[in-house]
């Protein structure tokens, strides 16, 4: 296994392009073929966009189960058809190698008639988007991100928007574009040739939220949701505006959200009886950070490293300039380094920061010293891995780790220590 994957990466870095988009067109068209093209039996939704993807693909699930549909789901949190879901621990929301269509085949064959896709521009540059026939495909955010590995932010968009080129090619009618009109990027998603555009603009849409939940109303129906702050509520306006034009009804979107509590790794809480709050998000960009940290107006511990070694080292600082502006404590910690010095990754963050952040490299203890510093009506924010299932070192190793469990663990050992 070892071999096979040192000749892929050898094959991948010196092989031509073309003949490398040549492969990836190959194996995405050959693996709908093996699997007898399943996407063309099922309702299919992909959801892109830098931020919310994942969150939007389960509150679609949530829509399409609650009016009584089986569903199927692929994002980063996990894979799921109909009543069986297992963690994504391949650390990739769009798996090649056959994975997506030998996926929707198992849907298929578990009873789903609706699959929601969470579809990336790294999967789109390899192609794996191919051979999926789309009925939907809704667009979220554009922000800078994967940059090192696009080549520039207009490749990074031109990536992502390929998907709405394939929602173009796709044999199914009606075919439906839901943008995010508050974001510059939608135009050119909505002006595609097909029979529906739908936008939706939370700037236009009465809203109010805070940590613990918000409203926005829908077509004339008050939605109220369980999940933190006013990126939430742009998330469920997404959502809600997909589900819509598929002909779900306002009732069973309205319930849906009623009953959905949390998502894991996305503003999840931790809870172990505390007097304050613990929260683990996969905020790993700026604009994610900034969100999520608005959404907490309580004093805040903020636990900060920078996904990827390696990558998108431009990020770094402006990370740690957010932290010191919004968080009255801040560790700097270990996060993904691969071959990198994490220590090198840490000083990065901390050269945006005007005060020294305390530093330390341990994840684990970084959330005790974290939770260690925690009062009564405190937020702790423990970003960057959200359901992450490794942290991933140099040479190709992986530690096996949960920012929730480890939270949850810590939070009892404290409060054991405190006699709570």
């Amino acid at each position: 296994m070892q071999v096979l994957k040192r000749i892929k990466r050898i094959f991948a870095a010196f092989a031509p392009k073309p003949l490398l988009a040549l492969y990836h067109r190959f194996l995405a068209r050959l693996g709908a073929i093996a699997y007898g093209f399943p996407s063309q039996r099922l309702i299919v939704i992909g959801v892109t966009g830098t931020k919310g993807k994942s969150s939007v693909t389960e509150m679609l699930s949530a829509i399409f189960e609650e009016a009584g549909e089986k569903t199927a789901l692929i994002n980063s949190i996990r894979f799921k058809a109909g009543e069986q879901s297992e963690r994504n621990i391949s650390r990739m929301s769009m798996p090649g190698r056959f994975f997506i269509q030998r996926f929707l085949a198992r849907a298929l064959r578990a009873g789903c008639r609706v699959a929601i896709v969470e579809m990336t521009s790294e999967g789109a540059r390899q192609d794996r988007h191919l051979g999926i026939e789309l009925d939907a495909l809704v667009f979220t955010n554009l922000a800078p991100e994967h940059i090192e590995s696009h080549g520039s932010i207009e490749a990074y968009a031109n990536a992502k928007f390929a998907l709405g080129l394939s929602l173009v090619s796709s044999s199914k009618r009606p075919r439906i574009m839901v943008a995010n009109a508050d974001d510059a990027e939608s135009a050119r998603y909505l002006a595609l040739p097909i029979e529906k555009a739908i936008p939706f603009a939370l700037s236009r849409t009465p809203h109010n939220s805070s940590e613990r939940g918000g409203r926005f109303t829908f077509r004339g129906t008050v939605i109220a949701i369980h999940l933190p702050g006013e990126f939430s509520i742009g998330n469920a306006l997404a959502a809600a505006s997909a589900a819509a034009a598929r002909g779900v009804d306002v009732a069973h979107i309205q319930r849906a959200f009623e009953n959905l509590s949390h998502i894991p790794g996305r503003a999840e809480r931790i809870e172990a009886g505390q007097d304050f709050s613990v929260i683990v998000d996969y905020a790993h960009t700026p604009d994610s950070l900034k969100a999520l940290y608005s959404a907490y107006p309580s004093r805040k511990i903020c636990v900060l490293g920078a996904t990827g070694g390696g990558r998108d080292r431009w990020k770094r600082p402006v990370m740690g300039k957010l932290a010191a502006e919004h968080c009255a404590e801040v560790i700097l910690t270990n996060e993904d380094p691969y071959d990198e010095d994490p220590r090198t990754i840490v000083e990065e963050l901390r050269a945006g920061m005007q005060h020294d952040p305390e530093i330390v490299i341990d994840r684990r203890g970084a959330i005790r010293r974290a939770l260690g510093l925690a009062k009564s009506g405190d937020a702790v924010l423990i970003t960057g891995k959200g359901t992450d299932p490794n942290i991933c070192g140099p040479n190709g190793t992986k530690e096996p780790w949960s920012d929730a469990r480890v939270a949850k663990e810590e939070l009892e050992r404290l409060l054991e220590k405190r006699g709570i």
